[in-house]
């Protein structure tokens, strides 16, 4: 994966942010501005789905109108064709990859929500807890753009790790409770980001490289991940987040 230099100073940025002690809603409203900027984006917003109620909500969002998002909690997100299907793929995931544009752009909802805000094209990633979506990012460009691509999906898996890590620090005991006390909630943030990336069968210099880091410092943080999740492979790393 190729990474710039702006991205690169911008992604530091965004490290930097998740590893300091945030509440659940401080987490995803400051990353926003970050992910605009990295992305190239113009549109933000970030919500939590409730299993209790069946809707998304304790949303916080950047450059769209405040009534608006009302709008959406109120009415939109019931006739909403394509969040709950970005959801359902838990990973990083172009709008147009769950919905051609230009059926998309038949609906009530693109012209009535979407479009009122300027809202063109999508791009969602998610953060789960066991089967629990504990907060999500929806990014959008302005018509007169062009669409994120494969390189927006790379960025934002490279940070999903940590954004996960910082929203399973700042939940706590709700986040330990959704996940039936597993041994992956012990995980400091660095510690959680590099598991994910374990877990996803990276090399230690994989790792090293994706974090900017030595690969000695890497194995370090492997080590202690091991002791904590009381594994002595990396398989047994990857069989917990397969389970949780």
């Amino acid at each position: 994966m190729y990474v710039s230099a702006s991205e690169s100073r911008v992604l530091a940025r965004i490290f930097g942010l998740l590893s300091e002690d945030l509440s659940e809603r401080d987490v995803r409203e400051a990353v926003g501005n970050h992910l605009l900027e990295l992305l190239e984006a113009d549109y933000y917003a970030s919500f939590v789905w409730e299993d209790a109620t069946g809707r998304f909500e304790r949303a916080v969002y950047l450059n769209m109108d405040p009534a608006n998002i009302a709008a959406y909690d109120r009415y939109y997100q019931h006739r909403d064709p394509i969040t709950l299907k970005l959801q359902a793929r838990r990973e990083a995931t172009l709008v147009t990859q769950v919905m051609p544009q230009r059926e998309l752009m038949r609906t009530e909802f693109f012209n009535d929500f979407l479009a009122r805000d300027g809202l063109h094209w999508g791009v969602n990633a998610y953060s789960f807890v066991g089967n629990r979506n504990i907060g999500d990012v929806r990014i959008w460009r302005g018509r007169r753009r062009e669409n994120f691509d494969g390189h927006t999906l790379e960025l934002l898996r490279l940070i999903e790790p940590a954004f996960t890590g910082a929203l399973v620090r700042a939940a706590g005991g709700a986040a330990a409770s959704v996940a039936d006390g597993s041994p992956v909630l012990k995980l400091s943030v660095r510690e959680f980001e590099i598991a994910r990336m374990i877990a996803d069968d990276l090399s230690d210099k994989e790792i090293a490289h994706r974090l900017s880091v030595e690969v000695s410092t890497v194995r370090t943080h492997i080590e202690r991940i091991f002791v904590k999740l009381g594994v002595r492979r990396r398989s047994g790393v990857a069989s917990l987040f397969a389970r949780h």
